[in-house]
């Protein structure tokens, strides 16, 4: 699993705890730190053959991040490389983020066990 903070969001207390919460529900998750391009994130994604990628979004860029994200990777034929994103992510978003290819969107509020339990069911691959 990757955890990222795309663009300039200096924000990082959100997705730290998301990547603690997944590490301690006993996944490999790397966390790419502040600041990462869409390419920085599909490039590791790619590298570290990890089954979803995390997005964490404050910024308010979430509709450009995301469609660049799920585009780069479609192009680097890694199309099976599920997007989820949690944030600021504005209800009337949350449809279009998903027609674009985001497996799913969660909001401030979601309780680090609801995001687990979601990767277990959709993401992780079997042993």
């Amino acid at each position: 699993m990757v955890v990222a903070k795309p663009g300039l969001d200096g924000h990082d207390r959100g997705a730290k705890v998301i990547a603690r919460a997944l590490r301690d529900a006993g996944m490999e998750v790397i966390y790419t730190g502040l600041h990462q391009t869409p390419e920085q994130i599909v490039d590791t994604a790619i590298q570290e053959d990890a089954d979803g990628i995390g997005l964490s979004i404050l910024s308010g860029a979430h509709m450009t991040l995301c469609a660049k994200v799920i585009e780069l990777l479609k192009e680097r034929d890694a199309a099976d490389i599920k997007v989820f994103c949690g944030g600021i992510i504005p209800e009337a978003d949350i449809a279009e983020l998903k027609t674009l290819g985001v497996a799913d969107i969660f909001t401030p509020g979601t309780s680090t066990q609801d995001v687990v339990s979601w990767v277990e069911a959709n993401l992780r691959t079997a042993s």
